[in-house]
């Protein structure tokens, strides 16, 4: 079934299954059921079997899901086990930060080349990955054959280098900057704002003293 009429809520959990079940494997677990996964990751067990049905996958009566086999195929269907390729403009601390993350690589993600406007950053790398100015995207991302874009720049310029992305030919965005980026149809765009997180987090936390007193 493609991507396309898998509901949002299904794929972003996935990840969260491939996670407990890889850890299974680790462990050497063979099997595990649906309910086991449900007390795990605090999600209905028949919401689980709803969402792995999408990928005509089905466990067995008593049994459950067969665990290497399970972390095979949704590894295959998320992408993971593929190679993208992607570079990075802005590469300050959290850019930076990002491309030396071994474990984006584990996922799929192969970061090969990041983008500053900071001279001092022009033509150093990190962790072995190279940095040019903005004005070789078009060529570099090219040369890098990389399809993603990922965004770590200050917010006043952040639809700019969005903008500049998709013109060099990059077709998927992962924006980091609190800013709603807009694109022509065609481009596929995530938000991460850590800052919007900070806020539910700070907002639970001041609930929670709230309940506390």
């Amino acid at each position: 079934m493609s991507h396309e009429i898998l509901p949002e809520p299904t794929l972003r959990r996935l990840p969260w299954y491939l996670a407990y079940v890889s850890l299974l494997h680790s462990r050497g677990v063979e099997y595990v059921s649906s309910t086991a996964i449900a007390r795990e990751l605090n999600v209905d067990a028949s919401q689980i079997a709803k969402d792995l049905s999408f990928l005509s996958i089905r466990g067995k009566t008593r049994i459950g899901y067969e665990v290497a086999e399970l972390e095979k195929e949704l590894k295959d269907f998320l992408g993971f086990d593929s190679r993208h390729n992607a570079v990075i403009m802005g590469v300050g601390s959290l850019g930076a930060a990002l491309i030396s993350d071994s474990g984006l690589a584990r996922y799929g993600l192969n970061v090969v080349a990041g983008f500053d406007v900071n001279p001092r950053l022009i033509g150093s790398t990190i962790n072995g990955i190279p940095v040019f100015s903005p004005e070789e995207l078009p060529e570099r991302r090219e040369e890098f054959n990389a399809e993603i874009g990922i965004i770590t720049v200050p917010v006043e310029v952040a639809q700019g280098v969005a903008d500049d992305m998709v013109a060099a030919g990059i077709r998927a965005l992962w924006n980091f900057t609190p800013v709603r980026i807009r694109t022509a149809e065609g481009i596929a765009i995530e938000n991460t704002s850590i800052y919007a997180h900070l806020a539910v987090m700070y907002n639970r936390l001041d609930d929670l003293r709230g309940y506390r007193k």
